[in-house]
């Protein structure tokens, strides 16, 4: 199958190459020409401009955005959508919000054109190992992509979740349940490399994932990092999220589901990013107003007039 790939990031360029190794034809799009000569490398073709892409495929065509959400993927479809005829497909594989998702696709029905939303997972890895797709839209547009789909997974590794939107829930609410995983494998963690016991953490990550019920991909992934750097020195203590977490709280809000885990989880990850945390200093604080705690002085501490 012969397919448009716009962005060529950490997770777009090993798809296209898998996709290439599998077979398929890709002519893609990216910013960094080095990325491109990457592509061209591995027996894929490069466009310089969107219009030379679309020009590139042959109608009915496919498109595949790897791009970040928001912006980037609306000024995407707007400068594509010209480009575009009825019976083509554009498929956005990022983490955009499914509202936007459901928007974009009924007004691209009204122009006859496909929209699918892919959740797609499997990072860095997804090369070797292959991507869990969740897919949402119409049932024909997914047929006639199924290829790409077959070639990008593994075994059972994707699915038909639903209309326009499904695909990119599905993806927020598997990013919601990741943010509580992370945080619970790392107040775990914590707690052993404080307990006074001189514990190689990577061979406690391994020989948990031999046959115990908190075994998983990411303890794998854990036990990469601890033989890297067993007490994890020189990195910052500092999280970032992409928007799924937050998108996953507000919708749990909105439909009146406690979900703590994956909130707390949220805010802990703000709370990483504070290099003076306000809050803490107004409890200490008040802990020695009306309990007479001590209270650690910063060595930025001014002593009040």
């Amino acid at each position: 199958m012969k397919l448009g790939l716009i962005g060529l990031g950490k997770m777009g360029l090993n798809m296209a190459i898998r996709l290439l190794e599998g077979g398929h034809q890709v002519v893609a799009y990216d910013h960094h020409i080095e990325n491109l000569e990457t592509l061209s490398a591995h027996g894929g073709t490069r466009a310089l401009r969107l219009k030379a892409l679309v020009e590139a495929l042959s109608p009915p065509r496919c498109v595949w955005l790897m791009i970040g959400a928001g912006k980037a993927v609306e000024h995407a479809v707007q400068e594509l959508l010209p480009q575009m005829e009825k019976n083509d497909i554009l498929v956005d594989g990022g983490n955009s919000n499914y509202h936007d998702s459901v928007r974009r696709a009924q007004s691209l029905k009204e122009k006859g054109i496909y929209f699918l939303d892919v959740g797609t997972s499997g990072g860095i890895w997804g090369r070797q190992l292959g991507y869990c797709l969740t897919i949402g839209g119409a049932l024909d547009a997914f047929a006639r992509a199924e290829p790409l789909f077959k070639t990008l997974a593994p075994k059972d590794g994707y699915l038909h979740v639903g209309s326009s939107g499904a695909g990119h829930f599905t993806k927020m609410v598997h990013n919601g349940i990741e943010y509580g995983l992370l945080q619970a494998y790392a107040e775990g963690f914590e707690i052993l490399n404080a307990g006074g016991y001189d514990l190689n953490l990577a061979r406690i990550a391994h020989v948990w994932n031999q046959g115990s019920v908190v075994r998983s991909w990411l303890l794998e992934l854990a036990e990469s990092a601890f033989k890297k750097n067993n007490r994890l020195e020189g990195i910052k203590d500092y999280v970032e999220d992409s928007g799924e977490g937050r998108w996953a709280v507000a919708e749990a809000i909105e439909k009146n589901i406690p979900a703590p885990v994956i909130t707390l989880s949220l805010l802990t990850r703000l709370h990483s990013r504070q290099a003076v945390s306000f809050s803490a200093k107004f409890i200490a604080a008040l802990r020695n107003e009306f309990g007479g705690h001590g209270v650690k002085k910063s060595e930025t501490a001014v002593t009040p007039k």
